[in-house]
């Protein structure tokens, strides 16, 4: 065979080579499993950390290894201000953030969530997360490219400090640390504190070198964080509610074949009643450690010094309303049965 004709061969030979391999490796990739990062920022024995690894073992073994969910707990990857960029971005595909980092995207209905004492218990949030509200917020989410997929509880929040706190003026002047949400800016203001805010990862160093004289945390996440250990007072206020929105990248989502999302709402769906009742039993759990450690004394108030924190704090509700939608306010007042002068 000529030279010339051998070397054509050659080249045919190679480029076969090449194509055959760029094809198995694109068969190979399309067999590959479907890689969904999962941020948070809490601790993996917390409710939330406990249901995202749930939901992880389900879409897997459900998926029958179709889907792998990669979880990044503690801030591994993101810190509170970083994440939801992040998940916008694509880095990452799924986030459970409290509901207070939405506003800072321009839904400031969410931080109706953060207004004081508007829930009495769990199942008063229910009627709103799992109604009409809550899926009327999620909607907002899309045009952000975020899709909600569901609600999960932490718990009710209280104060800690280094000094006794009994009512609303034991909290004068004391650095609290928030979240970024203009409803607790308000709400540690009305109480005559500074509002400092911090991310969730900060939150212990801050309190060790005394940046922050305090925080407002559920019992959970104030024993998991360690704050118990350098805060000497936990004052059962439950003032607050904090919760999780499960989210997803929307393209990512829409992208996903139908029978895999089926797949992972089913995940979810159990994954969020596995966390939603762990959520008050972890927060039982937790403030007794607390007690037990001895390193801070827990006060429970009276009814009467109850009432003066809610004097103190239902005023917020006014002050707030527009920012956050009068008749949004009102569809959750209906809701919830929430009565300003109870």
């Amino acid at each position: 065979m000529p030279r010339k004709h051998i070397l054509l061969a050659g080249i045919a030979t190679v480029v076969l080579l090449i194509g055959g391999g760029w094809a198995w490796v694109s068969s190979h990739v399309e067999r590959g499993p479907i890689v969904i990062k999962f941020s948070h920022v809490v601790a993996p024995d917390t409710a939330k950390g406990r249901a995202v690894e749930y939901f992880k073992q389900l879409a897997e073994q459900r998926s029958h290894g179709r889907v792998k969910v990669l979880v990044y707990p503690n801030s591994q990857l993101y810190k509170d201000k970083e994440e939801l960029e992040a998940l916008q971005l694509g880095s990452v595909q799924m986030l459970a953030p409290s509901l207070a980092k939405f506003a800072p995207l321009g839904v400031k209905e969410f931080e109706a969530f953060d207004l004081p004492y508007l829930f009495d218990d769990y199942d008063a949030v229910h009627r709103v997360t799992q109604d009409r509200v809550g899926k009327l917020l999620f909607n907002r989410l899309e045009a952000k490219g975020i899709k909600g997929l569901a609600y999960w509880d932490n718990g009710f929040k209280h104060f800690s400090t280094n000094t006794p706190v009994r009512n609303p003026a034991d909290l004068k002047g004391l650095r609290i640390r928030i979240q970024s949400s203009k409803v607790l800016d308000e709400e540690v203001r009305a109480l005559g504190a500074l509002p400092q805010v911090l991310a969730f990862a900060d939150v212990y160093p801050a309190l060790q070198a005394g940046v922050v004289d305090g925080t407002e945390l559920e019992a959970s996440n104030f024993y998991t964080s360690q704050a118990y250990r350098v805060q000497k007072y936990l004052t059962l206020t439950g003032h607050g509610y904090l919760g999780y929105a499960v989210i997803v990248n929307k393209g990512f989502w829409d992208g996903l074949p139908s029978d895999v999302r089926n797949i992972l709402e089913g995940a979810l769906r159990d994954a969020t009643v596995y966390e939603n009742q762990i959520a008050r039993q972890q927060n039982d759990a937790a403030l007794a450690a607390v007690r037990a450690a001895g390193t801070t004394t827990v006060y429970q108030p009276t009814p009467a010094e109850r009432a003066a924190f809610k004097q103190a704090l239902l005023p917020v509700h006014t002050r707030m309303a527009d920012r956050i939608g009068r008749d949004l306010l009102q569809q959750i007042y209906q809701d919830t049965g929430f009565r300003a002068a109870r």
